[in-house]
């Protein structure tokens, strides 16, 4: 498969760039013409590869994912773009309306699903309603003297600022976002690493470890027993 098709939109103030990710060529014309016609820039990618590299070499403001899709399960791609790229706006759409589908979907980080067959003005709402949303989120962080951007992926106080390693971004992420809270280890193995059990690994421990030579040892509090923290003030 190919580097993903872009599609001219026409000049407009409004730029947000999409990408969708669908292997039916009526769903990919039908789409994407009517986000053209709202002014979006548009990419496509027939399979879930394709999406992930595309969204690996460019910044995309929304993602709408079929979740039928040949080769890699829909699933898969989605619960990577969230992985890959915290915050990622993503909208499902797909012919599986059942329940599951759906509460499976929004777990992996889904914002937004709707079910095929559809209408275009409902889907184009819909953007809207997730760009407006998108837009509104903080991009930094900040907590005890210490700032997160959350788009440059760096760490920044008194001591300068350092670039972060992306699972070293995604731990201190969670930490601040819950600042003032002490978050057990086994939270943070599910948030950062995906692990539902333990593994009987001590990454938590070495990736706190890594963070503090980078942004001071002060940075993240350990609680003996508890986990770790990131003050609030």
């Amino acid at each position: 498969m190919g580097a993903p098709t872009t599609l001219a939109a026409s000049p407009s103030v409004v730029r947000a760039r999409i990408l969708l990710i669908d292997d039916e060529p009526g769903i990919l014309n039908f789409v994407s013409r009517g986000l053209e016609g709202e002014a979006y820039l548009v990419d496509v990618a027939v399979d879930g590869e394709a999406g992930l590299k595309a969204a690996a070499s460019q910044a995309y403001d929304l993602v709408i994912l079929d979740l039928l899709l040949p080769g890699r399960a829909g699933t898969d791609v989605l619960r990577e773009l969230v992985h890959q790229h915290p915050g990622q706006p993503v909208i499902v759409l797909s012919a599986l309306s059942d329940t599951v589908s759906k509460v499976s979907s929004f777990e992996l980080g889904a914002e937004d699903y709707l079910v095929k067959p559809f209408s275009l003005e409902e889907l184009l709402a819909r953007v809207r309603a997730r760009l407006r949303d998108a837009r509104s989120r903080p991009t930094v962080l900040t907590a005890d003297g210490l700032t997160l951007d959350l788009i440059s992926r760096q760490a920044y106080g008194e001591w300068g600022r350092v670039q972060l390693a992306e699972r070293e971004f995604l731990l201190l992420r969670e930490l601040m976002t819950c600042a003032g809270e002490t978050l057990s280890k086994e939270r943070l193995r599910a948030a950062v690493w995906g692990y539902r059990f333990d593994p009987g690994s001590n990454v938590v421990d070495v990736y706190v470890r890594r963070l503090r030579a980078k942004i001071g040892v002060d940075a993240i509090k350990t609680v003996r027993g508890e986990g770790y923290r990131v003050d609030a003030t």
